[in-house]
């Protein structure tokens, strides 16, 4: 399911924090299918990753991120019938710097992600934004331009430093 290696991170690079991509220490991307059940597979690709990269501390604030990015990404982006159609898919990308660690999903919508207002975080759903930016330490998204269509919506946490 998963791609390790910095090259499927090329066409992202206009939609991520301003942090030198070259400097990726450990990179790796798996393709999502247009389905519910695809939250399931990046949070077990994201904890497998995260084993092999020792996050420490961090580890349950990004698999909670990372499902909140990718439920809204096929919240907002499946169509009746998904079909196999390989614009729908969703990609989660996860990329480690030292002392940083970057979460991104590519989706192809076009949709600017909006956060709720303060008062709708107890709603039912909604609330997904409200969540990564409580969690990590920063986010934002960007249109892709180019052969790739879409946004990629991404999430940024500090790690420790490496003794």
């Amino acid at each position: 399911m998963g791609t390790n290696g910095s090259t499927m991170l090329k066409p992202l690079r206009q939609g991520l924090p301003p942090l030198d991509p070259a400097a990726v220490s450990s990179a790796a991307s798996c393709a999502l299918p247009p389905r519910y059940e695809a939250v399931r597979e990046a949070r077990r690709f994201t904890r497998g990753t995260l084993d092999q990269w020792d996050v420490g501390d961090r580890f349950d604030d990004i698999c909670l991120v990372v499902s909140e990015l990718v439920t809204n990404a096929l919240r907002h982006t499946l169509p009746g019938d998904p079909g196999t159609d390989p614009s729908a898919a969703v990609r989660l990308h996860l990329m480690r710097w030292t002392e940083r660690l970057v979460c991104a999903v590519r989706d192809p919508s076009h949709e600017t992600p909006v956060p709720h207002t303060s008062e709708d975080y107890v709603a039912e759903s909604g609330r997904g934004l409200f969540l990564i930016e409580s969690f990590s330490d920063s986010w934002g998204w960007h249109p892709l331009a180019g052969t790739l269509s879409g946004k990629v919506v991404w999430a940024m946490f500090r790690l420790p430093p490496v003794d």
